[in-house]
């Protein structure tokens, strides 16, 4: 299986935060599972850490070197990524966050076929099979 990793998750999964899920740390170290973390959670990591470096201490750029060391493979961001943002679904009784990070994240999932591994209960408003919440 082939899984793109939501930000909080790949952190915690880089860090070994006891807050990872056992499900999820599973899913991670299962060697038939192809672990991928994205450009846009780099990005993400880099906004936050130039807007307020005493709060977000992690660079994207350490981010990225310990994504390498880790073993996961990159998803870079291509255009049709961010075309497909125009095609997310959203549940009827929807009350999602449109966080633009998050949404970046379902769309490369969606569009690579493949699924977004988080733990944000927002997300679960998405009507997108690709996102997979542990």
């Amino acid at each position: 299986m082939d899984i793109i990793l939501d930000t909080h998750i790949l952190i915690w999964a880089l860090e070994d935060d006891p807050v990872l899920s056992q499900n999820a740390k599973e899913l991670i170290n299962d060697p038939d599972n192809n672990i991928y973390f994205s450009a846009v959670s780099v990005m993400e990591i880099s906004i936050k850490h130039m807007k307020n470096p005493a709060l977000m201490k992690k660079s994207g750029k350490d981010l990225y070197e310990k994504s390498l060391e880790a073993g996961y493979y990159t998803m870079p961001l291509k255009p049709k990524d961010a075309v497909c943002l125009d095609d997310l679904q959203v549940k009827e009784s929807g009350l999602v966050n449109h966080d633009p990070f998050d949404r970046a994240l379902i769309a490369q999932a969606k569009r690579e076929k493949m699924y977004l591994m988080t733990s944000d209960s927002v997300m679960k408003y998405y009507d997108e099979p690709c996102i997979m919440i542990v």
